[in-house]
């Protein structure tokens, strides 16, 4: 029997984004770093670490740029990171790659609905202040009129 395409392994070929990462407002630039850390972690410890080159040279930005995306992705509690270090031959200790923890993704969208809840009240604030103002500034307009 004639195939066109060979069969793969949907575990090793393949990797789940959850869909949730569309409702947490990402960028498209975090959004495709988001995805190729989760190409590259151990499904088994939620690790992984490439150094920003790498990410950079698989998504198209420049090193800077993917630092400051994995900044944002590390705020918004999609992952962690933490510095490495490697032993050279010669004994010398020095900076290795990032060790990125992807986290679940239960926890992103919580922190983002605190978020959203807490722009929310302050919006509601900022509005009971501005609206406290224009009443005081109208009764002092009233003053001034009834004194002149």
């Amino acid at each position: 029997m004639f195939r066109r395409w060979p069969k793969r392994d949907p575990n090793k070929y393949y990797y789940l984004v959850p869909n949730e990462v569309f409702n947490l407002g990402l960028s498209s630039h975090e959004i495709a770093v988001y995805n190729y850390l989760l190409r590259c972690e151990d499904r088994r410890t939620y690790q992984c670490h490439p150094s920003y080159r790498t990410i950079g040279k698989a998504v198209q930005l420049s090193e800077n740029t993917v630092r400051k995306y994995v900044a944002g992705l590390e705020e918004k509690g999609l992952i962690r990171t933490k510095p490495s270090t490697i032993i050279t031959k010669d004994g010398r200790v020095r900076n290795g790659s990032r060790i990125y923890n992807i986290r679940p993704i239960q926890e992103a969208l919580e922190q983002n609905y605190q978020r959203q809840f807490r722009q929310a009240e302050e919006s509601v604030e900022r509005a009971r202040v501005q609206q406290r103002l224009a009443e005081l500034e109208q009764r002092s307009n009233v003053k001034k009129e009834e004194s002149a």
